[in-house]
């Protein structure tokens, strides 16, 4: 059995491993991203916070950000709080575009017009994801590429757990002292096993974005419900009572949810799209991560508040475990739900990740060279036998 695991461990490894390598590095590029921009773009990411100075309302930053691309309409802005700086974004389709435009919310000043083609970060994001390659073509690549790394181990830790107690003493350190040929070999099996728990966290997050299935079962797993029962709300476009034009709503929109939010938390407004669509404002208890967020929707006509359901509606707090779970899954994914340090363990672990499948080419490659040679000394001792 254990040589039939071999063979699926081997022949699984040198159908990913390439990717597996690709995705792990990027993987350790994009760990530090929100430390990495703090620290080398300071002169658009951060601003000087203003006592008793209230920011610019939404609509009035939207006007200031749009005359950058004129012809294309923002789609949301972000209020960093603390001292980050507002953020309105511009994402759309046919053909693709990202931009973002940073401004000093206090005084409308536009800080930098950012393109995501030209950025470095996004770049490596689009390896992660895609591959640099057509997304329909990337992306299911790099699912199916997880799901055989999933697979990799689980025949991983069956192939390294030790036969006996002296064996045993040789799966959990490294022999530093080796030759090569054994210390790439314990470099592969000790760092595997102690990088898997972690290296299973990212693959499990991971293929969450991979396949709808993959999301589906984990979101029932964990809560028990499914994610089509979700409810998306409308605006009332039959309401015959609009007191408020749609910049008004949304401007007093973010000011009744801005009221609630504490002090330093980042607030977020989605702009309504078409007739129907509704006014998004969300409260971001920790800035430089997602999951912590109370998400409210308002009519765009009447202001009403507007009920939604599944598992990024409404307040963090108030969600189960299982959807909350589900909400922390980028940040469980990046390590940032732990701070500094879940984002130094995940770093290590995608590291570890990418050199599997480079130790484990070597220790393939230096198989093939031993089968000859093992082959003309038996051969030689037969000869030796015969004479």
């Amino acid at each position: 059995m254990k040589k039939i695991i071999g063979k699926v461990h081997l022949w699984l490894g040198l159908t990913s491993g390439l990717v597996v390598f690709i995705i792990s590095v990027t993987g350790c590029l994009l760990a530090f991203e929100w430390e990495i921009r703090s620290l080398f773009s300071r002169d658009y990411f951060h601003i000087t916070p203003q006592a008793n100075v209230q920011p610019l309302p939404p609509t009035v930053l939207r006007g200031i950000a749009e005359k950058q691309f004129p012809g294309i309409s923002a789609n949301g802005i972000n209020y960093g709080g603390n001292s980050y700086s507002t953020v309105v974004q511009f994402y759309g389709g046919d053909p693709e575009y990202y931009y973002q435009v940073f401004l000093n919310p206090y005084t409308g000043e536009v800080l930098k017009v950012w393109d995501a083609k030209e950025d470095f970060f996004r770049i490596i994001l689009e390896g992660h994801f895609y591959l640099w390659l057509p997304h329909h073509i990337g992306q299911p690549i790099v699912a199916y590429a997880t799901l055989i790394f999933f697979l990799m181990l689980v025949t991983g830790l069956v192939l390294w757990w030790p036969k006996n107690k002296a064996a045993r003493k040789q799966r959990f350190s490294i022999k530093w002292d080796a030759k090569w040929r054994r210390l790439n070999y314990d470099l592969h099996n000790v760092l595997g096993f102690y990088a898997m728990i972690v290296a299973l966290v990212l693959v499990i997050t991971g293929l969450v974005w991979g396949f709808e299935w993959w999301s589906n079962s984990l979101y029932y797993a964990t809560t028990g419900k499914s994610l089509n029962d979700a409810v998306y709300p409308v605006s009332d476009t039959t309401a015959k009572q609009r007191p408020y034009t749609l910049q008004q709503a949304t401007d007093l929109a973010w000011r009744q949810v801005r009221r609630k939010a504490p002090a330093g938390a980042g607030t977020s407004v989605y702009f309504s799209a078409g007739t129907q669509g509704t006014i998004s404002v969300a409260v971001n208890h920790r800035p430089g991560t997602y999951y912590k967020t109370d998400n409210y929707q308002f009519d765009q006509y009447t202001l009403q508040p507007l009920e939604a359901k599944g598992p990024y509606a409404g307040k963090y707090e108030d969600k189960g475990a299982g959807d909350k779970f589900r909400r922390m899954n980028y940040d469980v994914h990046t390590g940032a739900v732990w701070g500094l340090a879940g984002k130094i363990l995940m770093f290590c672990a995608s590291l570890i990740c990418a050199s599997l499948p480079v130790t484990g080419v070597y220790i393939w490659w230096g198989r093939r060279k031993k089968k000859p040679v093992a082959q003309k000394k038996k051969l030689a001792q037969q000869v030796v036998a015969a004479s």
